[in-house]
């Protein structure tokens, strides 16, 4: 490869070029199926959502409020995002996802786009199937969170490096993208959005010593004042409007991040080792062997290129790149990873969507390392890999075929975060999943473990996650939205209808944030066992109404007890002061129990 704009010749067993048309046409069907048809789950989801429905309401584009207080905990770009879609397309849960879904979109094409530049069409191709058919990305993709889109700035950062760094004349601009997706990842994300691309870049240029290539190269300077010309101006504003407020909240969301758990979200230092193992499933089972292949192969190809040079060479010019080595793309993906994991490892707070920015780096590893495979049978660790991704695929099919008998035993904790638990069951769905990975790794295993028929384990793969994602979309989703996550936010919904601007809606017993989304209006939000709190707020004037889990009735005060139940959801109940005027439509029907749980669908 003499350029970024080079293709390296790659040998691989699919001799036609395929069409990018399929594969964004596969991206559009996952990230847009069943996109608003459940419920925002809480707590992030939730939040965000409001918040950026509150700032389109108010007008105030710049500060950011939930529940109508300030909300300083994430930057305002995918707010900005989400009003937007509020704006051309209305409020509801798809707009809200809809800058997850199109990010997400555009991630697996600007991964495939990349690879085809670098190394050809069937690698891009491969590539991006891998970014695509994963668990964690397409759940990523279906909600409305920041992470979508920092994963597409700080993949378009990354591969606006490489490009830009190895390339010659024009292509050199490449690297604005680098500065620029810093930039917009650091508005969608603060720090974050920073240091995942310098987490990849410092290691990779200190190992293959390329620093002063870069210097001569990256225009350090300029694109450092356009990382701060779209990153700085927002802060400024939030400094100048609510000063010391702000700081100590940007320190608490950041530092106190890293060092101490947040909102619970805690674990050990192992806590991403199945979230990556899992999440990025099925490709997961390839990682250990390609990590190790990237590194050990760009020791051997640095060693050979050394041996081969000669003593005397031209001086090249200043501003000429030297090409990159032979499996030093897979050197620059493992770094990325790597350090990545490392730095989320370390850090006190831990979510499994946290891992999200790596999975670009991970699926460029995995799509090495089988194209690898596919062409040399003797590749270290090919068996032990396919055993690995069907043993893990087996995993999670016993799991789900036995979902019915775990939720029995864990039906009490579950219960006291969805009160009607007790009466639905999960349904066949995860079962059908189940039975699906099941015979979907026995499927990878006949193909993966035969040198002859190994090519078609690749899309046994693909089709078995696939196939239980629509599944999952299809049957699962609808079910647990309307038993556990629906039920609240409609009674939310119906108080909205009825209370005026001096009126009061107090969600007791209930945390839940999306139900200021679906409600339009501030909640008085009042935890169980603070019934003084909730005194307080009835004995001010006007109309009140309490949503609250109907099995906490009885702990309402005496100033509540004489409330009349308004509406009833599958376990939550709305009780008001006075009548409601606007209701719903028809009540869904209270399951109806047999011998062994609920019947119908």
């Amino acid at each position: 490869m003499t350029g970024a704009g080079a293709t390296e010749t790659v040998s691989s067993p699919i001799t036609h070029h395929p069409s990018p048309v399929l594969l964004l046409l596969l991206a559009c069907l996952l990230f847009f199926l069943g996109l608003g048809s459940l419920g925002l789950t809480d707590r992030d989801e939730g939040r965000n959502a409001e918040a950026a429905r509150e700032m389109v309401e108010t007008g105030d584009w710049i500060s950011p409020t939930f529940n109508y207080e300030p909300r300083f905990a994430k930057p305002a770009f995918v707010y900005w995002l989400m009003g937007a879609s509020y704006k051309l397309l209305g409020v509801s849960e798809f707009t809200a996802r809809l800058p997850s879904a199109l990010s997400g979109i555009a991630l697996v094409l600007l991964q495939y786009g990349f690879l085809t530049r670098v190394r050809g069409p069937v690698f891009g191709l491969m590539g991006g199937l891998m970014l695509l058919l994963n668990v964690e990305i397409l759940a990523i993709g279906h909600m409305a969170l920041t992470d979508g889109v920092l994963i597409l700035w700080t993949t378009l950062s990354l591969f606006g490096f490489w490009l830009g760094l190895h390339g010659e004349g024009a292509q050199r601009h490449f690297l604005w993208l680098f500065y620029a997706g810093m930039g917009l990842g650091t508005l969608t994300k603060g720090p974050i959005g920073l240091a995942v691309p310098l987490l990849a870049v410092v290691p990779y240029l200190t190992l293959v010593r390329r620093w002063k290539e870069f210097g001569r190269r990256g225009f350090p300077l300029a694109g450092t004042l356009l990382f701060l010309s779209l990153a700085l101006p927002w802060y400024l504003a939030m400094l100048a409007i609510h000063g010391a407020r702000y700081t100590a909240s940007a320190q608490a969301d950041t530092v106190s991040r890293f060092l101490g758990a947040m909102e619970g979200h805690g674990g050990t230092v192992f806590f991403y080792v199945p979230v990556l193992l899992l999440g990025f499933f099925p490709w997961s089972g390839l990682l250990p062997f390609a990590l190790y292949d990237a590194f050990k192969s760009w020791r051997e190809a640095r060693g050979a290129r050394r041996e081969g040079e000669s003593k005397i060479s031209p001086r090249p010019s200043p501003l000429a790149s030297s090409p990159p080595a032979p499996q030093e793309l897979e050197l620059f993906a493992a770094l990325w990873l790597a350090a990545g994991f490392l730095f989320f490892s370390l850090s006190a707070t831990r979510l499994p969507h946290y891992l999200g920015p790596l999975f670009p780096a991970a699926a460029i590893l995995c799509a090495s390392y089988w194209n690898r495979c596919l062409t040399d049978p003797a590749t270290r660790g090919v068996r032990a890999s396919i055993h690995l991704m069907t043993g893990l695929g087996y995993l999670l099919g016993f799991v789900l075929a036995a979902a019915p008998a775990l939720y029995s035993s864990f039906i009490e904790q579950v219960a006291k975060e969805f009160p009607i638990a007790p009466q639905v069951d999960p349904g066949m769905g995860p079962p059908a999943a189940g039975f699906i990975f099941l015979l979907g790794s026995a499927g990878v295993a006949y193909y993966g473990l035969s040198e002859q028929r190994r090519p078609a384990a690749f899309w046994m793969a693909g089709a078995t996650l696939a196939l239980v994602l629509l599944m999952t979309l299809l049957v699962t989703l609808p079910r647990v939205n309307r038993y556990f996550i629906a039920p609240p936010q409609e009674l939310a919904y119906a108080a909205g209808l009825n209370l005026e601007s001096g009126d009061r809606l107090i969600a007791y017993g209930v945390t839940r944030p999306s139900l200021t989304f679906y409600a339009k209006r501030r909640i008085v939000f009042v935890p169980a066992g603070q019934e003084d709190q909730l005194r307080r707020h009835l004995a001010q004037p006007g109309r009140t109404m309490i949503l609250l889990p109907s099995r906490m009735k009885p702990n309402l005060p005496a100033e509540a007890a004489g409330f009349p139940v308004i509406l009833e959801r599958f376990g939550y109940s709305l009780l008001a002061n006075e009548p409601m005027v606007k209701g719903l439509p028809a009540t869904p029907p209270v399951p109806k129990l047999g011998p062994h749980g609920p019947l119908g669908p």
